[in-house]
C-alpha cells in the first residue's frame, strides 16, 4: 500500500483509530458515489515533507471516505497509478486480476 516513508504512519494506532472513527462518521458510504466506502483517502496527498504534519494526516477536513473504484480513479487521474492496477479494500495496489475463461 504505502511507500516506505508512510508505512509506519499507516500502521500506527493513531491512524487506525482516526480511520475507523472517520469511516463511522460517514456511515461507510463513499462520499463520491454513495457505494460502500472501504478506504479513507487523504485529499491532500501525504508525501515525505508533510507526513509528520497532523493538519494533513489527521485533520478530518483532509479525509474522504471512498469506495475502491473511486479511490482507484482518484489516483489514476493524478498519475499515481496506471490503468493495469487497482486498490484493494485494504488500500494495497495490485495488478488487475486476470479474467478466467
Amino acid at each position: 500500500m504505502s511507500k516506505g516513508y508512510a508505512k509506519a504512519f499507516y500502521h500506527s494506532k493513531k491512524w487506525k483509530d482516526t480511520q475507523a472513527a472517520y469511516m463511522m462518521s460517514q456511515n461507510y458510504i463513499c462520499e463520491r458515489c454513495g457505494e460502500t466506502a472501504r478506504i479513507v483517502h487523504h485529499i491532500k496527498y501525504i508525501n515525505p515533507k508533510n507526513i509528520n504534519n497532523p493538519n494533513i494526516t489527521f485533520d478530518w477536513n483532509n479525509l474522504e471516505a471512498l469506495c475502491i473504484a473511486c479511490h482507484t480513479l482518484e489516483h489514476k487521474s493524478h498519475g499515481v497509478c496506471n490503468n493495469d492496477v487497482m486498490f484493494t479494500k485494504d488500500g494495497d495496489l495490485i495488478k488487475f486480476p486476470l479474467l478466467k475463461k
